[in-house]
């Protein structure tokens, strides 16, 4: 690959020290398979539980309010995922491990989904889902560590894959067990923080890991400084920039799917908007598997990041559209197959992509996680840009149009990127 030094992203520990594409940084066996179990897990409850039973459930605690409460509830528990993610990450390079950390994060899924489950205010459901943000984004970042860790690079685009196939599978798995759990907010959540407590034993039993050297603790003020480091590097902020914008798009409308559906789409008879949910998630999940495996695999033989990653943003957008010009079913429809292809093979090259352009391999945990804040971060945004559209348009037409222009910034921005094709 024509790469520069700077990055490729190696990984810590042994594997970055003995090279990205040395013995010790080839993957162990079966680390794709459990990759994507993680994955699946977490993105089952990152899609069932505000995708659906958050929703419900606040919609039953003050139905008149329900999209401003979503969106106050939203954007501020995800300043917690925002704020934990880069943490756990550095704290899990500064241990040298990133097994423990998945154990402990998935872990307390359980208990924090107990708690979410037995609240009736929209002050308490606020704090509950806090919490259950700020336990899945230690889960998160440690998991999200595995493949510059233990990948080497002529098969990031596969690991990629198979991390991005968590998307859609989680997605189909959050989707039905949401729906089915609908009437039951407290066994639901139970359900999800169950999956992954027992996802985590299972990933960090048999993906076995060598521990890292532990690195000494830095001041707390050269911590912060260090959190901003990696956004200097030129690479590695046209990336950041990149991956905030499609986000922030894609979750102005996917955290509104439920009230989109009951307000905004005109459904068949007999067809209840949860019941819609649970039929488009596997309609979006099919193409999105598709266009994940096909967009690594081919990022990979052809060696080209950019492209792939600039048209599936941009197909992304051509998606908002359809929603926008009809409220049919079909159009939705529609709309969740061109967003499935899009959307996926964004996710699997666009994190392919990212670990070659990580600024320093010893904090690549660290790094990844500043990267997440550009997942993180547009949630916190997303939920109270997308109330305000809907309020002052009048509807969500206006909210498709925006979302639409955000992801094709989000093509536009990979132009920039110098060390990757």
């Amino acid at each position: 690959m024509a790469l520069s030094s700077r990055g490729t992203g190696a990984g810590t520990g042994s594997a970055a020290t003995a090279g990205p594409d040395s013995p010790a940084a080839r993957p162990t066996r079966g680390l794709l398979p459990l990759l994507l179990l993680g994955n699946t897990a977490m993105y089952a409850l990152y899609i069932g539980v505000p995708g659906l039973l958050l929703a419900l459930q606040i919609e039953a605690i003050d139905p008149a309010s329900k999209v401003a409460n979503f969106g106050l509830v939203s954007g501020i528990s995800a300043i917690f995922a925002t704020v934990f993610n880069p943490v756990a990450g550095a704290l899990s390079d500064r241990s040298g491990r990133r097994n423990p950390w998945i154990l402990a994060g998935g872990l307390l899924a359980v208990p924090v989904m107990l708690l979410l489950g037995s609240v009736d205010t929209i002050l308490l459901v606020t704090i509950a889902w806090c919490l259950g943000q700020a336990v899945m984004n230690v889960y998160q970042a440690a998991i999200t560590s595995v493949v510059p860790d233990r990948v080497p690079l002529a098969s990031r685009g596969k690991a990629s894959a198979a991390v991005g196939l968590g998307l859609p599978i989680g997605s189909t798995v959050g989707a039905l067990v949401g729906a089915a759990f609908s009437d039951d907010f407290r066994t639901g959540y139970l359900v999800f923080g169950a999956v992954v407590a027992v996802t985590s034993v299972v990933f960090t039993s048999l993906a076995r890991e060598e521990r890292m050297p532990a690195r000494a603790p830095m001041p707390v003020k050269a911590q912060i400084a260090a959190f901003g480091s990696a956004l200097r590097d030129h690479d590695f902020r046209w990336a950041f920039i990149g991956r905030a914008l499609l986000v922030l798009g894609y979750f102005a409308v996917a955290g509104f799917q439920l009230y989109i559906l009951k307000d905004h789409t005109e459904l068949p008879a007999g067809l209840s908007a949860e019941e819609a949910v649970a039929i488009l998630m596997p309609v979006n999940s099919v193409a999105m598997v598709v266009s994940t495996v096909l967009g690594g695999w081919l990022s990979d033989r052809f060696d080209r990041r950019k492209l792939f990653v600039g048209a599936s943003a941009a197909l992304a957008a051509v998606a908002l559209l359809v929603p926008a010009v009809s409220t049919s079913w079909t159009a939705m429809l529609a709309f969740s197959v061109v967003n499935g292809l899009g959307f996926g093979c964004y996710m699997a090259v666009d994190t392919a992509l990212v670990t070659m352009v990580l600024p320093k391999a010893e904090d690549a945990a660290r790094d990844m996680g500043v990267l997440n804040i550009a997942n993180a971060g547009p949630q916190i945004v997303a939920p109270f840009v997308a109330s305000a559209v809907v309020s002052i348009g009048g509807g969500y037409t206006p909210l498709f149009l925006v979302a639409a222009v955000l992801s094709v910034l989000g093509a536009l921005a990979v132009r920039p990127i110098r060390s990757v094709r």
